[in-house]
């Protein structure tokens, strides 16, 4: 065969079935490739070899992955045979007593998987430099630089050719933010397009869903098809989908309408490199046939970040004492990082009312976006207003919470489109359609009216043959 690298998971679960290669010799070659480059990427943690290979030789699940190796967030993801550290020293070696319907589902697929990714502590970062993996995780186009967050060891595993796929979430652009740092392909489906259960109802009031980080559309499409569709007691389901995302990516778009927004969200001007990559993407959907028009969201962004920002809060606050509670101590010096005790301070001074009212907040958001896509089918941003920032620039270290997030260097700042659709509950994804000068990865951000997913992937599709990308691989990718 040709190298292992050459092929997205579709491609290699073809090899498996076709007798060109077992299971255990992709899942050799990528422990190789985690030998290779982890020592530079920091990227896969809590290693499960022997439980992987029990899985080879007691015989995979016949779904349409079988035999391709895979890792899974260190964050969420709950698996009986994969402990976590949720990014967190506090929740190092957590053990599970069941395995989450995410994983369920994703094991379905006949993936094998071996491992964990890193993540920060919490997901809050855009920036992956958890402490207790001892150091940043760095992008593979560039090792100085963040991979991303708060999938970033997702990100860079699958940039580097470790694994064709992996798994992770997005609560306020952790799929895309990635994507978009590592030349990759990530959607964010519909809200509750994807299974909680049974670890959570929802996450960060509705706002943060599962995904993965692919090479392929057609990758992403497949996981979406096998994992989509509620668990049991969800309490919300997204609206059914007409066919399959795997239909929908041989469909081709017809002409939609797209509103091209050049700054942030708030009118904010974004870094030239940025700008000038949105309106190249904007030339290529024009050459394609679509009617692009420039435009500027009417909704309370910035009233959407201020509520963002407290549920995230309270959110992590809850995350830290029942880790607490459940260990039966007091918090300790090391437990948890700076940006994770500012949370916790923060949440302490927001009352019940107020909290509830965050969550309103982001409810008439979803409201207001919904009326903007009555102008437009898809609204065209770049993912983030800037390059991959260097290492560092976002490490968890300071408590000030809240500048962290929305101060004039923080988070939003840096990536103020993502978070949106959080909020707002549609899909979006993040398409690896233009390079820096200085090589780096700037990836474009397209986002659908809810519930229209399987109209974003296809149009996600259309361009990936108009502008196919997976042969462009960073330094490391051998």
């Amino acid at each position: 065969m040709d190298r292992y690298s050459d092929y997205d998971a579709t491609g290699l679960a073809e090899l498996v079935r076709n007798g060109h290669v077992t299971a255990g010799e992709l899942l050799d070659d990528a422990l190789l490739r985690v030998e290779q480059l982890n020592p530079d990427l920091n990227a896969v943690v809590l290693m499960q070899e022997d439980t992987a290979r029990r899985n080879i030789a007691r015989g995979l699940p016949d779904g349409p992955l079988k035999g391709v190796p895979f890792l899974i967030k260190d964050l969420g993801c709950e698996a009986v045979d994969f402990p976590s550290n949720n990014g967190s020293n506090l929740l190092a070696g957590t053990t599970y007593p069941r395995d989450s319907a995410i994983f369920e589902r994703i094991a379905a697929t006949g993936v094998v998987t071996f491992g964990r990714t890193t993540s920060p502590e919490g997901g809050i970062g855009a920036a992956t430099e958890s402490a207790v993996y001892g150091g940043p995780t760095r992008n593979p186009w560039n090792l100085g630089h963040t991979s991303g967050g708060s999938s970033g060891g997702s990100g860079a595993a699958v940039a580097a050719g470790i694994v064709p796929a992996a798994h992770g979430s997005d609560g306020g652009g952790s799929v895309r933010i990635p994507a978009s740092s590592c030349g990759l392909f990530g959607f964010k489906p519909t809200r509750a397009r994807l299974p909680d259960g049974p670890y959570a109802g929802e996450g960060w009031a509705g706002m943060a869903i599962d995904g993965f980080l692919t090479r392929s559309v057609r990758d992403s499409a497949l996981l979406l098809d096998m994992c989509q569709g509620p668990d049991l007691g969800a309490p919300y389901v997204a609206p059914p989908l007409a066919s399959s995302f795997r239909a929908a990516t041989q469909r081709p778009c017809g002409p939609l309408r797209i509103g091209l927004c050049d700054t942030t969200l708030t009118g904010t001007p974004i870094s030239p490199e940025c700008r000038d990559a949105v309106h190249d993407a904007a030339a290529l959907l024009t050459d394609m046939g679509h009617h692009v028009t420039p435009t500027l969201p009417r909704a309370d962004t910035m009233g959407m970040m201020h509520a963002w920002t407290i549920i995230v809060a309270c959110g992590t606050a809850l995350g830290i004492r029942k880790a607490l509670t459940a260990r039966n101590r007091t918090l300790q010096q090391g437990d948890i990082e700076g940006v994770s005790r500012g949370a916790m301070k923060y949440a302490a001074t927001i009352s019940g009312d107020k909290y509830l009212e965050c969550v309103g907040m982001i409810h008439a958001y979803g409201r207001q976006m919904a009326a903007e896509f009555q102008a437009y089918d898809i609204l065209l941003t770049p993912t983030l207003a800037e390059p991959p920032a260097k290492t560092g620039r976002f490490a968890h270290t300071t408590e000030d919470y809240v500048t962290y997030r929305t101060g004039p260097e923080g988070i939003f700042t840096y990536s103020p489109f993502c978070a949106a659709f959080n909020a707002s509950g549609q899909p979006a994804a993040s398409v690896p359609l233009c390079w820096s000068p200085k090589g780096l990865p700037i990836g474009i951000h397209l986002a659908a009216a809810y519930g229209q997913d399987e109209q974003l992937i296809s149009l996600c599709s259309d361009l990936e043959r108009a502008r196919p990308w997976i042969t462009r691989r960073p330094p490391v990718f051998v």
